[in-house]
């Protein structure tokens, strides 16, 4: 890995990491910072329905209340989603970026939800800019500063710093500050060079871009790669929504990114990051030292995800896919039998609250990551921006339901509830294992090639539809039309 990413230009890094800086932490800072007012917040909405409307409030209300607040940033998220397959195709990779940080940055001044887009942009992003030995490598970047967003945020929300009732709405927008370094850098960098060849047709921005990126390889070998792409494309235009659904081609693909996406929001990760401070208050942790112990789950996030991002490359996407999940259900079903037997047995709350960082430190490791890397390798140039609008529809839709539920879950379960996020992950990681072939070091075009027997699709249906060819000027590829069919 070392040796691989000396062949990387400072650039190649410097973009990787600035690319989702603003965005993933914003979105890590909300994963942990609603955590931390959540009496505060309830309090707010009990004293303003009494004081404004007279309305005596019950702990079930303003459960419904909280519930909606904690999770109802996932219908701008929703939103989001929708808009990145039209945004994505008209300003680019970087320049839908470049545009969605401004947004990113008022966004975290009036904490309001502009920075979903991101979240979509920035794995396909990274994912085409990437040489194919490190695209793994550089496709975790983004889960990692959510990670380091969350323990900042944790950090930041305990007590003796801006954990008080008055400071937390300025902890909720702290965000603006590395969105500003993003939005300052951003629009210095070179587009993606796959949309610039692809889908702009623009050879020159596409070589001056790779030079950017790359201090050694085969320029030209990439080149070729991505013109047998674009030859293998029915249209160069970016097909719809629909198109994709329909499109038997790519059905197991499509199969694929909806189940991963909502295995990843549907494996219980939303309900414990929003409700950590009442599950270890549940198993018995004394109140004023809850806070630093969520604290040391944000430790280990960081490193579970470092851990992740640093074994990729080596291990692969399918084991951490796999192993992420099957820890993750393991740990559910440990905190639904240490709860139970926690009357009996008093070391049984310690059991729990490991099941709980046992969930984290699994999700962080794999699950966090790998599903929105896979769904750009998955498709092709032209299906990509569609997969990306319906895995992040699906995403938002299953953190809602699930940020929402849970708190009913558990009044009506009780520990039985981590049961449903146990057989979730145990379903995503045998699905994984059975139908989620092996990406790593594989082109994209090689990887829609492993998917077409499972498709039905003969082998002549994924070249080149004949109307283009290469050829050569000063060394490098060119596009050029051929009327041979």
């Amino acid at each position: 890995m070392a040796e691989e990413l000396l062949h990387l230009t400072p650039s190649l890094l410097l973009v990787a990491f600035l690319s989702s800086f603003g965005s993933s932490m914003l979105y890590g800072f909300n994963l942990a910072v609603v955590n931390s007012p959540a009496q505060y917040i309830k309090d707010f909405y009990n004293e303003t329905l009494t004081e404004e409307y007279g309305w005596e409030t019950d702990e079930e209300f303003l459960t419904v209340l909280y519930s909606l607040t904690v999770s109802i940033f996932a219908v701008g998220g929703m939103t989001g989603a929708l808009l990145v397959g039209r945004l994505v195709t008209t300003y680019g990779r970087k320049g839908t970026l470049v545009r969605i940080t401004v947004l990113v940055f008022i966004g975290g001044a009036l904490m309001a939800f502009s920075w979903r887009i991101s979240l979509s942009v920035v794995p396909m992003y990274l994912g085409e800019i990437a040489p194919k030995n490190l695209r793994g490598f550089l496709g975790l970047v983004p889960s990692i500063h959510i990670c380091l967003g969350v323990f900042i945020a944790q950090v930041m929300g305990l007590g003796e710093l801006l954990g008080k009732e008055e400071h937390w709405p300025l902890l909720l927008s702290l965000v603006v500050f590395p969105t500003m370094v993003q939005l300052l850098l951003l629009p210095w960098f070179p587009e993606s060079p796959r949309y610039l060849l692809i889908e702009k047709r623009n050879v020159h921005a596409t070589i001056a871009a790779l030079k950017w990126y790359r201090t050694k390889g085969n320029i030209q070998a990439e080149l070729e790669e991505m013109q047998e792409e674009q030859r293998s494309l029915t249209s160069i235009q970016t097909i719809s929504v629909w198109g994709l659904l329909k499109d038997r081609c790519v059905r197991w693909q499509v199969i694929t990114i909806i189940v991963v996406n909502i295995g990843m929001q549907l494996s219980g990760i939303d309900a414990i990051w929003f409700y950590t401070n009442d599950i270890f208050k549940d198993a018995g942790i004394p109140e004023p030292y809850i806070q630093y112990t969520t604290v040391g789950t944000g430790a280990i996030e960081v490193i579970s995800g470092m851990l992740g991002c640093f074994t990729i490359e080596h291990l692969g996407r399918r084991p951490l896919m796999i192993g992420g999940f099957l820890f993750m259900g393991l740990c559910c079903a440990g905190i639904t039998v240490s709860v139970i037997l926690q009357p009996h047995l008093m070391f049984m709350r310690y059991i729990s609250v490991g099941c709980v960082v046992g969930i984290i430190a699994g999700f962080c490791i794999g699950p966090a990551g790998v599903p929105f890397l896979i769904t750009a390798e998955l498709f092709k140039q032209s299906h990509r921006p569609a997969a990306y609008t319906v895995a992040g529809c699906l995403n938002w839709m299953s953190n809602f339901t699930i940020g929402f539920l849970f708190p009913f879950l558990e009044m009506d379960m009780g520990p039985y509830c981590y049961l449903i996020f146990c057989v979730i992950c145990l379903g995503v990681a045998l699905y994984t294992t059975f139908i989620i072939p092996e990406t790593k070091n594989k082109t994209f075009m090689e990887i829609s090639q492993m998917f077409a027997s499972r498709n039905n699709i003969l082998e002549d249906e994924l070249t080149s539809n004949g109307h283009l060819k290469m050829s050569m000027m000063n060394g490098y590829g060119t596009l050029g039309h051929s009327d041979s069919t």
